[in-house]
């Protein structure tokens, strides 16, 4: 008897089928449920967490980063959509983008309507952090969201379902299109077939591709949610779609160690990053700015610059890098003529300093207690972290998506708002590409977006193609097969973790995070590679791709693992592929080609997409043109 008889097939059938459990999932389950409830739709949520604390937002946060305040001020969606292309060097979907941004507002109003503390002045307006941030009391911002997802599928009856602690492990494609997903539990011995109309992938970004900074205790801390692993990048990818911007990763800047945020730091308290002489690498570096015309040039300076300025410190030796978090301070405070009221606004900026992390980065908290930081008086050290895969954030890699009926231009439109080149498969939050920027309430926005999508391809598109018992048995002999290679492998050595006839999943990952580092630009060289480096990674990661069939789990637990780290492994082939592809240097601060130093806007400024062929197991690579709504300012 295989071990896969001991586990129980479970066929679920739905008409929307919604993988993810973060803030587009959220918004997609919302929306979903109004359509579906007006034509009678099944609406079916899984989750490889729960939903309470499942993603990006899973700690929390102290600001919602995304909201354009169309009614309060003079803000504009091009306005927005100029500051997104302007951060992401010009390489930007305007569409997708002012698709979102028009109706992120309206989401922002819905998290307060639901409970979420958001910080309002004297005339009850929303305090603004930066231009299109709004502070908020966001500890159990993901926890007031999900409540008002899974609300939405309660009112639904037996057509809103929602499974968790599922892991996603394929897409089911037939007659290609997507019908489907297969998966298994993480608590009990069940396989899962879901089987749908049309599938909404959000299962988040990844982290953990590469070494992080953090070694030791540390391992596996990260800004961003250390179990998210690439599985919508894989999804999507394994499904056949077109990516795009698979070469774009997010070189965070945080406090050290931590992974504390800065982003209330440089922009609610106007604090400056220096050198370890104190001097203000923004100012002293600024000619280097010129030379990444005309992005670096605008304002806010783009991210990757500000990465790289602090970089080329780092590089010089003039590091620690300090947030000058003291000096911020008292600048605030000493604007109050008044002495007891400067007293009584320094102890309320040391609060919201602390509050800061304990709304959303709890650790930082506790490392500037335990190394005696106290921001009112001591600087405290900054860094890049590790490279991630976020396109909801400052990275963009991601599916390549249908655009909006009434905006996409020519060749940005082929079906569904927000569908992949994949009939029936649909794509939002850090799994659909080249719109930034989103953070948690875009996210939202456009898991809405792309559920009203669905359930309208739903209703154009009702027979499905069946799955045949052949690939049901198939899926779930790939699916359990490092069970069976730890069980039928376990008793030729002495110690389990060690053996000639497997991998476990730890030591797969430290190999990838290895070759990604080494080869692909990580922290240890400075974020920097070439094309030799690239082509070694890649021999090194075909390897990496025969070794997984010897992956080895335990439990499910360990099985989580190894499909996690398959996942990976897919992501970080379609980034080095990526890199090698496009010959210039376009993100310097998030990875820099030495061979190609350069920005070359005359050859380079265009997508970068890819596409794995399921059929031939090959890699097409290609350009895509750049077609502006919005043009940048001279």
């Amino acid at each position: 008897m295989s071990l896969g008889d001991h586990f129980k097939t479970i066929a679920v059938n739905t008409d929307l089928l919604i993988l993810g459990g973060g803030m587009s999932a959220c918004g997609a389950a919302y929306e979903a449920a109004y359509w579906a409830r007006k034509h009678n739709k099944k609406v079916t949520v899984v989750d490889k967490a729960s939903i309470d604390r499942s993603g990006a937002v899973a700690m929390g946060l102290s600001a919602i980063n995304m909201y354009i305040g169309l009614k309060d001020n003079d803000n504009t969606i091009e306005d927005y959509v100029k500051y997104v292309k302007n951060d992401l060097m010009g390489i930007t979907r305007d569409d997708l983008v002012a698709n979102i941004a028009r109706h992120v507002d309206s989401s922002v109003h819905l998290f307060e309507k639901w409970g979420l503390p958001i910080w309002k002045d004297e005339n009850g307006k929303y305090v603004n952090e930066g231009r299109w941030q709004v502070m908020i009391h966001g500890e159990s911002y993901k926890t007031i969201v999900a409540e008002a997802a899974k609300n939405a599928l309660s009112s639904l009856g037996e057509n809103g379902k929602y499974y968790e602690r599922i892991f996603i492990t394929e897409p089911i494609i037939e007659e290609g299109r997507c019908v489907g997903a297969s998966g298994f539990s993480v608590r009990e011995k069940k396989i899962y077939i879901f089987k749908a109309k049309a599938v909404l992938d959000a299962m988040g970004g990844a982290v953990h591709v590469f070494k992080p900074r953090s070694v030791g205790e540390g391992l596996g801390r990260s800004w961003y949610p250390p179990f998210n692993s690439g599985a919508s990048a894989y999804f999507t990818i394994r499904a056949g779609a077109e990516m795009t911007c698979q070469e774009v990763r997010f070189v965070p800047v945080r406090f050290k160690d931590a992974y504390g945020p800065v982003g209330a730091w440089f922009l609610l308290f106007q604090s400056k990053a220096t050198n370890a002489a104190g001097e203000d690498y923004m100012q002293t570096r600024a000619d280097e700015l010129k030379k990444w015309a005309p992005y670096g040039l605008s304002k806010p300076v783009p991210a990757n610059l500000r990465n790289y300025l602090m970089m080329l410190e780092v590089m010089e030796s003039k590091h620690p890098i300090y947030m000058q978090t003291a000096e911020a301070i008292k600048n605030i405070a000493g604007q109050i003529k008044d002495e007891k009221e400067a007293r009584r606004k320094l102890k309320h900026l040391e609060n919201e300093a602390w509050e800061d992390f304990l709304d959303m980065t709890i650790s930082q908290a506790l490392l500037w207690a335990s190394t005696n930081i106290k921001p009112e008086e001591n600087p405290s050290e900054i860094a890049a972290c590790e490279p991630y895969f976020i396109s909801s954030h400052s990275g963009a890699s991601g599916a390549w998506v249908s655009g909006p009926e009434d905006m996409a231009p020519e060749g940005y439109k082929w079906g569904y708002p927000n569908m992949t080149t994949v009939k029936a498969l649909f794509a939002c939050g850090d799994a659909s590409g080249a719109s930034s920027h989103k953070f948690s309430s875009g996210s939202f926005t456009e898991g809405r977006i792309a559920a009203k999508a669905a359930l309208a391809f739903c209703m154009d598109n009702n027979d499905i193609p069946e799955i045949t018992s052949e690939k049901i048995d198939k899926l779930k002999q790939e699916i359990l097969a490092p069970l069976e290679t730890f069980e039928a492998n376990k008793a030729y050595s002495n110690d389990k973790d060690i053996n000639p006839n497997f991998v476990k999943p730890k030591m797969f990952m430290f190999r990838l995070q290895k070759i990604m580092d080494e080869y692909a630009g990580g922290v240890s060289t400075h974020f920097m590679t070439t094309k030799p480096l690239m082509e070694k990674g890649l021999e090194f990661i075909q390897y990496m791709k025969e070794d997984s069939k010897k992956l080895a789990a335990e439990d499910l637990h360990e099985l989580m693992r190894c499909w996690e780290n398959i996942h990976r492994l897919w992501q970080a082939e379609s980034h080095i592929r990526t890199m090698l592809f496009r010959e210039e240097t376009r993100w310097p601060g998030y990875y820099f080609r030495s061979d190609f130093p350069k920005m070359d806007e005359e050859n380079w400024h265009c997508f970068a997409n890819s596409r794995w062929n399921p059929e031939t197991n090959e890699w097409k690579m290609m350009k895509r043109e750049i077609k502006e709504l919005v043009k940048l300012d001279a």
